[in-house]
Order: structure tokens, then C-alpha cells, then sequence
């Protein structure tokens, strides 16, 4: 049976067949995100997801950006 899987960065559900997943050299652990603009903002620019206001984990009074 297939699953929904959830963004690891905004934490949107991804309906099976959508999405991409990224394979961790590292550890080798999977990483699901719903589009490219999570995966950019989460590989390549290195961004926290509490600190970006789309995302459902953002802390609401957290630090102001500088």
C-alpha cells in the first residue's frame, strides 16, 4: 500500500507519485520535500525551518531576521 509521505522542511503532505527524495551520502537517510523550493531551501541554502514563515514548524516571536 502506498503512503503519503510528509516535507521534511514545511511539513506539507506529499500525495504518493509527487515530490522528490534526497539520499543523504552521509548516513543515507531520505529526505522527502514536496518541491524545489524546499529542497533549495533546505540543501543549498542551508535555512531553518522555524526561522521561514511558510513552514508549519515557524516559531511565531522567535529571532528577527537581520
Amino acid at each position: 500500500m502506498v503512503t503519503t509521505q510528509r516535507c521534511v522542511f514545511c511539513g506539507k503532505d506529499i500525495e504518493p507519485g509527487t515530490g522528490s527524495a534526497f539520499v543523504q551520502t552521509k548516513d543515507g537517510s531520505v529526505l522527502w520535500f514536496c518541491g524545489s523550493k524546499c529542497k533549495k531551501a533546505r540543501i543549498e541554502r542551508k535555512q531553518k525551518p522555524r526561522r521561514t514563515k511558510w513552514t508549519t514548524g515557524f516559531e511565531k516571536g522567535g529571532k528577527p531576521k537581520r
